[in-house]
């Protein structure tokens, strides 16, 4: 092995590690940048508080068991069982919701898809954006739209957290597709809150929120991130020095060769 592909080597080792984290960082224009850390514990239990509390009602994680996440999370069964199981579940049992199928539908238009898969589909930063991107909609069934997909059947369930967003509009220009959805012809340009609704948390502690749900599925999505990210640092330095050691036991055995 030369010196050259040694590096070469060394580069696609790196490369491959960090590729899952790359692909990640780079989805999506025009989206928050939700800046969640899997190494954050704290963030992922409160994340994992707020989805089990708002969430989970409709939505189901279907490919996460209840004791995976406790270990992973740093939690005991106790704590589990008391704070996150709200349907008498057992600990190895996966979480499921117990909402019938047919009368979701019948609720919402169509049965709330489980989101075990959410954050490897469409990213953490999507998800950061669209709880953001809600505002209130009188025209929809639901009383509300979301800039990032709209006409969602979703409500928006963190209201109560947020507080209520109103569409700020501008007028649309010719034919041109608005970027952010229309409301009753014009296009949208931001979203303010409403000051006469407020909600329980202030602007940054909702973020904060947002944040520690995109987070915790992000987590859900792929539970064994949390250790690829833990050990992968350690493997690139040992790839690195094992290519070291490799290219000085060449040197010494081809030294006297010519």
């Amino acid at each position: 092995m030369t010196k050259r592909s040694s590096v070469f080597a060394l580069a696609l080792a790196a490369l491959a590690a960090l590729a899952p984290t790359l692909a990640l960082a780079g989805e999506g224009e025009g989206l928050l940048d939700a800046n969640t850390h899997l190494t954050d514990r704290a963030s992922l239990q409160r994340g994992a508080s707020l989805f089990m509390n708002y969430c989970s009602g409709c939505h189901s994680l279907k490919y996460l068991r209840y004791g995976r996440m406790g270990d992973d999370l740093g939690l005991t069964e106790k704590q589990v069982t008391e704070n996150l199981n709200f349907t008498g579940a057992k600990n190895l049992d996966h979480i499921n919701v117990a909402m019938n199928p047919a009368e979701a539908e019948s609720w919402f238009g169509k049965t709330p898809p489980d989101l075990s898969l959410e954050a490897r589909s469409r990213g953490p930063n999507w998800i950061y954006t669209y709880l953001k991107s809600f505002y209130v909609d009188e025209s929809r069934p639901s009383g509300w739209n979301n800039t990032l997909l709209p006409n969602a059947a979703m409500p928006n369930v963190l209201w109560q957290l947020q507080g209520s967003q109103d569409a700020v509009t501008e007028p649309k220009h010719g034919n041109e597709p608005c970027e952010k959805g229309e409301v009753e012809g014009k296009c949208i340009k931001d979203l303010a809150l409403d000051p006469n609704r407020v909600g329980q948390m202030t602007p940054a502690e909702f973020d904060q929120a947002a944040r520690d749900i995109s987070a915790f599925l992000q987590y859900a999505g792929e539970p064994a991130a949390m250790e690829r990210e833990y050990w992968g640092w350690k493997v690139v330095l040992f790839l690195a020095f094992f290519t070291f050691l490799a290219y000085l036991l060449k040197h010494e055995f081809w030294r006297d060769v010519h």
